[in-house]
């Protein structure tokens, strides 16, 4: 199985937009984090950021 790499983001917020992104999780059956990835890439997206991402070579040996 592939590794993920992952990278740590520690942040402050106020806590009701902190209740506020555990609810926007909780109703798309995700966790806070994931939750906090996708807004990101959204917001990404809309305002033409490009999120460069290295490809999984594991799945290239598997396949290859």
């Amino acid at each position: 199985m592939a590794k993920t790499r992952t990278s740590t983001l520690n942040l402050r917020i106020h806590p009701a937009l902190k209740d506020a992104v555990r609810e926007a999780a909780a109703r798309e059956h995700r966790s806070v984090a994931n939750m906090v990835e996708v807004l990101i890439r959204r917001h990404c997206d809309q305002s033409g950021i490009t999120v460069y991402e290295k490809p999984d070579l594991s799945s290239r040996r598997r396949n290859g």
